[in-house]
């Protein structure tokens, strides 16, 4: 649980949500490409979903990309579609340009620029110079035959045949052991990119979460002083809900997960200083996926 710390600034957390689907727009351009097709009557689409990578994993076997820190894009081959199922509020010349092949895939500006996109993705009118810096990074091609390398290999031929630059599949590589799958971990992070995803090489493509597609990203863990406490709601109503924390450099932020039950009945005293996990931090410096570890005992 993080805020924002600038209101003109959307917040990651504010842009998931709104990339999920709960205040997604629909835009003419959009409405357009659906030709006709009632936005409410578009069931949420079929997707593969990532499972956390847990511990150590020996990458023979499994093709390995960077996760991409964008907005999931589904191509039918006639209406590009969120998550959720509703349309994209694209440009009509960006939709025009996708090939018939359905895909799977993530609207991307590169790393570090995710507020940016969500902001250019939630435009009811679609601003084309945002459009035109926008890349459509694809790594599956949806209900197609046959294992994932296959079809990785498929879709990078599709890319290549299609020659538009703002259609670009991921690129998949084979790692020979641990140290390498590490060091390209710490290469990506260190450039400012969010993890990896991992595919096993032979999965055929099925709906749902699956231990076959697995996400791997650092945690770091730091320090912070706790300066209130916020009520829980819910099963949380009379106990802690999250803290208030404040980090050497004065960033405020809440920290909303992580407690054991005894923790939120008992949560660390004012000015006490706690050690918390995150996935880095926002643009605007916010730790991200902030998580309760421990407080510090002396």
């Amino acid at each position: 649980m993080s805020e924002p710390q600038h209101a003109s600034t959307p917040s990651r957390r504010a842009c998931l949500a709104w990339l999920a689907g709960a205040l997604c727009p629909v835009a003419p351009a959009a409405a357009t490409a659906a030709a006709a097709l009632d936005d409410e009557a578009l069931p949420a689409p079929a997707l593969r979903l990532a499972r956390e990578a847990a511990g150590p994993i020996d990458p023979q076997g499994w093709l390995v990309s960077e996760k991409l820190d964008g907005a999931r894009a589904l191509w039918d081959g006639h209406v590009l579609r969120f998550r959720s199922g509703l349309a994209v509020p694209a440009p009509a010349w960006f939709t025009a340009r996708l090939p018939a092949t359905p895909l799977d895939g993530e609207l991307w500006m590169g790393r570090g620029s995710f507020e940016a996109l969500c902001g250019a993705v939630r435009r009811q009118e679609p601003d084309d110079a945002e459009w035109r810096v926008l890349r459509y990074m694809v790594f599956d091609l949806p209900g197609a035959g046959g294992p994932f390398a296959q079809r990785a290999a498929r879709l990078d031929a599709l890319a290549r045949q299609h020659g538009w630059p703002q259609l670009q599949a991921v690129a998949q590589h084979s790692l020979a052991d641990r140290d390498a799958l590490q060091a390209m971990l710490e290469a990506v992070v260190q450039d400012g990119g969010e993890g990896l995803m991992l595919q096993h090489a032979a999965a055929a493509w099925r709906p749902g979460r699956s231990g076959a597609l697995l996400k791997l990203k650092p945690l770091h863990d730091a320090e912070a002083v706790v300066v209130g406490h916020v009520p829980g709601r819910g099963r949380h109503a009379g106990r802690l809900g999250a803290l208030r924390v404040r980090c050497q450099d004065g960033t405020t932020f809440l920290i909303g997960t992580g407690f054991s039950d005894r923790q939120r009945e008992h949560p660390p005293r004012l000015g006490a200083i706690v050690t918390y996990t995150h996935r880095g931090s926002t643009a605007a410096g916010v730790p991200r996926f902030a998580s309760f570890l421990r407080e510090r005992g002396f």
